[in-house]
């Protein structure tokens, strides 16, 4: 007797996504997505775009007509004061954070996506390319940094 087949899911990272975008808006605070730029089918303006990847505000108040399905996030927003339609494949996305707390996450591996692809290694090593947050998003109660003191010099007439 085999072990009955069961069909392959669906990807899991759209619905991530569509959840974390949620959590981060309803906080109160301002999503930001990490993009492999030089992903296929990823369209942002090529100015934007920095060691090969983009960091892209996807606030309500920043951007127009978003749209995140199961295969895309769509949106337009402006760059330099110019209207631009910016397309980012799910599979494209490699984090997404808050901007003043840096918490969110790295977004897990397609299974799926892997399986078939032989770039599997290169997607395996996305995660550990995250900007550094300016917060510490392991660290439950992080502390601002103490005052600065004046110099311990004094002037003597």
């Amino acid at each position: 007797m085999g072990e009955p087949v069961m069909p392959p899911m669906t990807s899991q990272r759209p619905y991530i996504l569509r959840a974390l975008y949620e959590w981060i808006a309803d906080n109160g605070m301002t999503p930001h997505v990490l993009v492999d730029a030089r992903a296929p089918g990823v369209r942002v303006p090529a100015h934007t775009v920095k060691d090969g990847q983009v960091v892209l505000n996807v606030a309500e108040r920043a951007v127009a007509r978003l749209e995140m399905d199961n295969d895309a996030l769509r949106f337009s927003a402006r760059f330099g004061g110019v209207s631009q339609s910016v397309v980012v494949p799910i599979a494209a996305v490699i984090a997404i954070y808050a901007r003043e707390t840096g918490q969110g996450m790295a977004l897990p591996p397609d299974i799926q996506a892997e399986a078939g692809s032989e770039e599997a290694g290169e997607m395996d090593a996305a995660p550990s390319a995250l900007p550094e947050p300016s917060i510490d998003p392991s660290d439950p109660s992080p502390q601002p940094d103490p005052p600065k003191r004046g110099g311990h010099l004094r002037i003597v007439k």
